[in-house]
């Protein structure tokens, strides 16, 4: 094996935990040139990576196809021994289809999975856990031999993020990201409030997110009255997220991104799952983690995979009903 690709083009959550698939195959094959193909705007947690070669990007805001037809011509020309597709969606389906690789490996659920030489069933069971990380394993058993302290999501926060985030890192502090991308995902504001309002007036408070989460960290700080809380929404990138993740005395996140980030760094978090459950197979794997969601028996819960904008019952119980004496044991 001298050349391989995987291609995961979704979120930033599971671009995250296909690194996983990084590890094992460089740990396999620590001479092949390893690549990965991702969207535009998530390149940055590979900044400096040890050992991944050349970042693809597909950008799929401007000229979408345009540019999906560019990435074929050129990773067909790269002659891959493998291309691993972790994607289940068509466009990642042609991009392993022409790329002319001598094994192309993806999920069954892929519209062009019929032109690959391996197919794998990728089955999500709330009734049957299995972590998302085996899942994705089951593309590269054939040719992997899994180890399993290697066989974690991990990002690499460069001696840049590091050096930047040192002047954070003094005393004890907490980071908590208190947004997600669906509503139906995220603890409900005032329960944040409620949290955080019983956190020790010593220690500091890292409000984390993206620049779209600015306004909803600003209305958390100024209702808690906590003089050592700080808004970093939208003033972090990924990797020194991560780096002031690896040493918190605790994170809080929702079933989302920075959730995987805990794990890739193995930071100490408390994961708290409001419309979703543990059971769909993307739990936090650090060492120090643990979940809280609503002890009440909901009909409704898991009222799907993703979330939604609102809560389709009007309720919203399965954020309101969280016990945050929970949460506060965890500080």
């Amino acid at each position: 094996m001298k050349k391989i690709l995987v291609i995961q083009t979704a979120s930033i959550g599971d671009v995250v935990l296909a690194t996983a698939l990084l590890e094992q195959l460089h740990s396999n094959f620590p001479d092949a040139k390893l690549d990965i193909l991702v969207k535009k705007g998530i390149e940055s947690l590979f900044e400096d990576h040890p050992f991944i070669g050349k970042v693809w990007i597909w950008n799929k805001r401007d000229k979408k196809y345009l540019n999906l037809l560019a990435l074929i011509t050129e990773i067909r020309e790269e002659k891959y021994d493998i291309v691993i597709n972790v994607q289940r969606f068509l466009s990642s389906g042609l991009i392993t289809l022409f790329s002319k690789a001598k094994q192309r490996i993806g999920f069954s659920k892929n519209p062009l999975s019929l032109f690959f030489t391996k197919r794998v069933k990728h089955l999500i069971d709330k009734d049957r856990f299995v972590h998302e990380i085996d899942r994705n394993y089951l593309l590269i058993e054939d040719i992997c031999k899994r180890e399993d302290k290697k066989y974690y999501p991990r990002l690499y926060p460069t001696k840049k993020s590091d050096a930047k985030m040192s002047e954070y890192k003094r005393g004890i502090y907490y980071t908590i990201s208190a947004a997600s991308l669906w509503y139906t995902k995220q603890f409900h504001k005032q329960g944040w409030i409620d949290f955080l309002s019983r956190v020790d007036k010593d220690s500091t408070i890292y409000l984390l997110g993206g620049a779209n989460d600015l306004v909803l960290c600003d209305e958390i700080k100024q209702s808690i009255n906590h003089t050592k809380c700080i808004n970093l929404a939208g003033k972090l990138n990924f990797l020194e997220s991560c780096s002031l993740m690896r040493e918190a005395k605790m994170n809080f996140t929702n079933d989302s991104a920075p959730l995987h980030f805990c794990s890739s760094v193995n930071a100490p978090i408390t994961a708290i799952f409001c419309c979703t459950t543990p059971e769909f197979g993307f739990t936090p794997l650090s060492d120090d983690s643990v979940i809280i969601q609503s002890e009440l028996l909901l009909s409704c819960k898991p009222c799907g995979l993703h979330g939604y904008k609102q809560c389709p019952k009007q309720h919203f119980n399965c954020s309101k009903t969280i016990d945050i004496n929970k949460l506060v044991a965890r500080l």
